[in-house]
């Protein structure tokens, strides 16, 4: 089937070429009947762009690159569902490229995007990522970047994450409401916020509830090492387990999967010796032995409103000073905290 044209579609509906054009890019010199007639029209006789020359003309491809630490993730997949639907309701595809929480391979992903002719990027920084020259310098050119999950201080720019702070806080709480009095923290090493804001949630609920805080009871373990992880993970897990804890607390999907199954396989009884609770966005949560009680974060949400707010940045509309937006998450409670 023969493609029409810009041309076919302006004779149909006697219109000049110029608005239907611009009616097909959403102009806002046209009007919303005139949108609506000539896009009913579009998609009725599967009228297809041709982005190629649409890109040379008007400097934009339509298309927004997505960095993310892996796709091996169900947090991860969550939010790119999120972004994905978003994209697609505004008519922009995505590029997605991996991390693998590299620094340098992060690097050599933005550079590619750039190259490519995204119109602009989000991206979620690796643990590795410390230095954040290689988005400011983008940011200088005029070049969109929004930071989604996992964000920084060191960029300024519109940033969407769970509330990580409050997230923690209130899992700490919940384990301080069934009698836990040794709650340990186990924790990935990274200069991200997130890092940082679960530890301070985790500290400042100690505190509020006169319990002792002690730094033997809190462990940050390298999680962007691929090849080491499970001993670092298995060391980590040694060292707080020495020191006796009635409860764990664990900020990541991984952290909190694998300590259950160091738990499993040392002959420890979950909750019954040790109760669990992680940050887990894991389909498999409920179904792990026992059923694992997680801080579940509003995965597609953030994806949704990060793509959004960089679509947003990509026509030129004026959002204001950078901002950084935080949305809550939800405490499920399940058998590794319910004695």
């Amino acid at each position: 089937m023969s493609n029409i044209t810009l041309r076919d579609i302006s004779k149909a509906l006697n219109i000049s070429v110029s608005t239907v054009s611009r009616a097909l890019t959403d102009s806002h010199e046209i009007g919303e009947e005139t949108k609506k007639l000539v896009l009913a029209y579009a998609k009725e006789h599967n009228y297809v762009p041709n982005r190629m020359a649409r890109s040379l003309k008007v400097g934009k491809t339509k298309s927004i690159g997505v960095v993310i630490c892996s796709i091996d993730n169900s947090f991860v997949a969550q939010m790119l569902d999120g972004i994905d639907q978003a994209c697609n309701d505004n008519g922009y595809q995505i590029i997605i490229m991996q991390s693998k929480e590299s620094y340098e391979q992060e690097k050599a992903c933005i550079n590619l995007l750039y190259a490519s002719g995204v119109d602009g990027i989000m991206i979620s920084p690796s643990y590795q990522t410390t230095d954040f020259s290689h988005l400011t310098e983008l940011q200088q050119q005029g070049f969109p970047v929004v930071l989604f999950d996992r964000i920084t201080n060191e960029l300024d720019a519109h940033k969407i994450a769970a509330n990580n702070f409050k997230g923690a806080y209130e899992a700490t709480q919940h384990l301080i409401s069934k009698g836990c009095k040794r709650i340990a923290h186990l924790n990935s090493k990274s200069n991200l916020a997130l890092t940082i804001e679960r530890f301070e949630g985790y500290k400042q609920a100690i505190i509020d509830a006169q319990l002792s805080y002690k730094e033997e009871l809190v462990k940050f373990c390298n999680t962007s090492d691929a090849e080491n992880i499970d001993v670092n993970i298995a060391k980590a897990m040694d060292h707080l387990l020495k020191q006796q804890p009635d409860a764990i607390f664990t900020t990541t999907d991984m952290l909190s999967t694998k300590a259950l199954a160091y738990l499993n396989q040392n002959g420890y009884r979950v909750p019954e010796d040790i109760m669990l609770l992680g940050f887990s966005n894991s389909d498999l949560a409920p179904l792990l032995n026992p059923s694992l009680s997680t801080v579940h974060q509003p995965s597609r949400e953030i994806g949704q409103l990060a793509a959004k707010t960089l679509i947003q940045l990509v026509k030129g509309k004026d959002l204001g000073p950078a901002e950084t937006t935080l949305l809550d998450t939800v405490l499920h409670i399940r058998k590794s905290t319910s004695k």
